[in-house]
C-alpha cells in the first residue's frame, strides 16, 4: 500500500463509515452484470449498488430492473444514452450524494474490479483516514492478469506520462476501483467535471491531489474481461494524452505563480 499527501491521522469509527454505495456503469453488460452483482454481495453484504445504465440495447438496464426487484440493496438509474463513463459516474455520484451515503465506490461491470479486495480498501481507508483509497495495479503487489503486451504497454506507459507530467506521487493514476469519501466529493467541484472519457479518473485524482487531500493506493489484482468488449478506442487516448499535457502545464504554472499554494490555504 502507498499513499500521498498529508500523513496518517485516527481513523473513524466503522460505524461512520456506513451506508456505503457501490456505482457500476453498464452499457451492453447483460452477461456480466448479475455475476458482479452476486459476487459483491458473497464478499460485501453491507454494501448498496447503483447500476447506471446507458439505455443499453442488448437489455442490462431490463436485467438490473429484475434484480433490483429482488434485492432491495439494488438501485438502478436509467440514463438516456451511452454518454461516457465520466457522466455515468457523475450521475450516480449525485444520486448517493442525495440519498445520502458516507462513503461511493467506483466497479467495472466486467469483473475485472475483484469484490474480493473490498474488504482491504475498506480497513486502509479507515487505518490511514484517507480520502480517497484507489485500487491499483501498479504499486508493490499489484497485479493484471490477461492483458495483451500492447494493452499493458500502452496503459503503463499512460500513467508514467501522466505521472511525470502532472507531478503526482499517485502511481495508478488511470485506475477505475476506488472509494471516495462523501466530503472529497462534496469539496472537488462535481460540477464543473467535463471530461468524459477514461481520462474522467485523472481529472478527479488531480482535484483530490490539489486540494491537499490524502490519497492511499492499495494493491489489487486486475483481471480483463472474460465476456463482452472493451470501451477504449483511440478518441479516448487522444483526450486523455490532450487533458493531461493541458492540466500538466496548467498546474506547474499555478505552483510557479503561487496559486496552488492559496488553493491549498482556502
Amino acid at each position: 500500500m502507498t499513499e500521498s499527501n498529508s500523513p496518517a491521522e485516527s481513523a473513524p469509527e466503522a460505524d461512520a463509515l456506513s451506508p456505503v454505495l457501490i456505482i457500476i456503469p453498464t452499457y451492453n453488460e447483460v452477461d456480466n452484470l448479475e455475476r458482479i452483482v452476486t459476487r459483491v454481495h458473497e464478499h460485501n453484504p453491507q454494501v448498496h449498488i447503483l447500476v447506471a445504465d446507458d439505455n443499453s440495447p442488448d437489455g442490462t438496464g431490463e436485467l438490473a430492473d429484475k434484480l433490483a426487484a429482488k434485492d432491495e440493496r439494488i438501485q438502478v438509474m436509467h440514463r438516456a444514452g451511452k454518454q461516457g463513463l465520466g457522466a455515468a459516474y457523475i450521475a450516480g455520484f449525485k444520486w448517493g450524494l442525495e440519498h445520502g451515503y458516507q462513503l461511493l465506490i467506483e466497479m467495472d461491470a466486467d469483473g475485472s474490479h475483484r469484490p474480493e479486495d473490498l474488504p482491504r480498501m475498506f480497513a486502509a481507508l479507515e487505518e490511514n483516514n484517507a480520502d480517497l483509497v484507489i485500487g491499483s495495479r501498479y504499486v508493490k503487489g499489484g497485479k493484471i492478469v490477461n492483458w495483451p503486451l500492447f494493452r499493458q504497454f500502452l496503459s503503463r506507459g499512460g500513467n508514467t506520462y501522466i505521472h511525470l507530467v502532472m507531478g503526482m506521487k499517485v502511481r495508478d493514476v488511470t485506475a477505475g476501483y476506488r472509494i471516495f469519501r462523501r466530503g472529497t466529493l462534496e469539496r472537488i467541484g462535481l460540477d464543473t467535471v467535463q471530461s468524459g472519457g477514461y481520462i474522467f479518473q485523472t481529472d478527479l485524482t488531480r482535484r483530490v491531489n490539489n486540494l491537499g487531500m490524502k490519497i492511499v493506493e492499495v494493491p489489487i489484482t486486475f483481471v480483463e474481461r472474460e465476456i463482452g468488449v472493451s470501451k477504449m478506442n483511440k478518441s479516448i487516448m487522444y483526450e486523455s494524452l490532450f487533458r493531461a499535457t493541458a492540466w500538466g502545464l496548467e498546474d506547474r504554472w499555478a505552483t510557479l505563480t503561487g496559486k496552488r499554494k492559496k488553493q491549498l490555504e482556502s
